[in-house]
Order: C-alpha cells, then structure tokens, then sequence
C-alpha cells in the first residue's frame, strides 16, 4: 500500500484562503480595468470626439433625420475651420425655440445620463445645431447674385449639396451682405428653405453669427444607421478661389 498524506487543517484554510484573495485579485483588476475604460471614454468625448443624432431635416440631403454623426471636437480648438466645414455649435441665443420638459422613466434617463458621459448616447443634441461653415472671419458673405448664388468675398460659388425648392431659384430664402466678425461664423443648412441659419436669425442680439466658442466641431461621418455610413465633404472646389480674393 501507498500511504498518502492528507492536507491537514491549517493547510486546508491556507489553501482556501489563496483561493478567496486570488477572486479578491481578480475582481479588483476588472473593476481598474472597466473605470480606467470609462475614464478614457469620457476624456475621449470631452476632448476629441463625440456623437451627435439629427433631430431636424435642415441638412438634408447631406444628413437625415435620426442620422447620428461623430463629431471632431479637435476643430477649433486645435485646428483651425475651413468653409464648407459642417458644423455642431450650441445655440447663440434664440436660435430653437423653447422646449417643453419632457417626462422619462428614472431607469432610462440614468441610462441615457451614464451613456452620454462615455460618449455613447448624446441627450443634449436637441440643444445643438448642425450646418454648414459658409463665411469664416473677415469673409464677406452676400446673397444673391443675378443667378441667385451665394457670394463670399465676391467670388460667386455653385454649392451642389443644397435643396432650393421647387420654384425658387435664390440660395437663401432672404438677402444679405454682411462681414463676419472676428471670433465668429457665418453658417448655413444645406435645406435653405427649412433650415433657421445665420441668414434667418440677423435680428437676433448676434445678428445671425455663430461665436467660435460656441461650435463643438466639425462632424466628419455619418455613423448610423450602417447604410447611410459616410464621410461628410466640405467641397473644397466650391470655394477655390474665394481666399484669394479676400481683402
């Protein structure tokens, strides 16, 4: 016969005891790992990007309703705007109208509030608006020329990505000529007919410009739904020519 030598008890408690400090380990390491996970994610949507839904039909085509887009939050903070750029800002001031409050279920808006701050949800979108960067500052930015274009800097741009209604040829739905101010823009949505953009808000307090500081970012891609996934373009060609004339 073999003798064996059973665990006596101290080595049986021992044992049980590494046991229960390598579980104590273990769910220590997930636990840094999961808020090291949600530090990140609220630093990346703070600082770099974060997503936006489409709660209205002002950009479209560019952008549908319930479209959600990711928004660079490095322009223009860091780098700097270009025009055709589209845009998310907070509103200047009178720019949507006032919102009745609106009842959740307590689980749901935690939810929705632990989402946001990751970056996963965006609750504040119904207090933003998205469009497009017409007029940057020191532009002079006119509507219309005898073609019912826009005109920046006198340099009249063709703009393949708005909607004018049936009947109407100008590319705003009122005229104007205005100079845009230092530490501010001049935008536009791509709908022009629908759309309550710089050129129907000049006489609000900011006469229809969009102070830099109050703009998040540039949006740069469609995100959802996966058939609309695309990168958004700020046309380039649309306005060659248009800083060169610039005074």
């Amino acid at each position: 016969m073999t003798d064996e030598t059973l665990p006596t008890r101290p080595d049986r408690v021992a044992d049980s005891e590494r046991k229960r400090r390598g579980a104590l380990l273990f769910l220590r390491d997930i636990l840094i790992i999961v808020v090291i996970a949600l530090l990140v994610s609220f630093l990346i949507k703070t600082f770099v990007v974060r997503s936006f839904y489409i709660p209205s039909g002002s950009m479209e085509n560019t952008l549908q309703i319930s479209d959600k887009i990711i928004v660079n939050e490095l322009q223009p903070s860091v780098f700097p705007l270009s025009r055709g750029d589209v845009v998310v800002f907070r509103d200047p001031g009178g720019w949507l109208p006032p919102k009745a409050p609106v009842q959740r279920n307590p689980v749901a808006s935690a939810v929705d509030t632990a989402l946001t701050f990751v970056g996963l949800s965006a609750s504040d979108s119904d207090d933003h608006l998205v469009k497009r960067l017409i007029g940057l500052p020191g532009d002079r930015v006119a509507c219309c020329d005898a073609a019912g274009r826009i005109t920046v800097n006198g340099v009249a741009i063709d703009e393949p990505y708005t909607i004018i209604e049936p009947g109407q040829t100008n590319a705003a739905t009122v005229r104007f000529a205005v100079t845009v101010p230092a530490g501010a823009i001049w935008v536009m949505g791509d709908n022009r007919y629908n759309s309550q953009d710089s050129s129907r808000n000049q006489s609000l307090p900011g006469h229809g410009f969009v102070p830099l500081d109050h703009v998040v970012g540039r949006a740069f891609v469609v995100s959802w739904p996966v058939q609309r996934w695309s990168w958004l373009d700020d046309y380039p060609e649309v306005f060659r020519g248009v800083e060169e004339n610039k005074e």
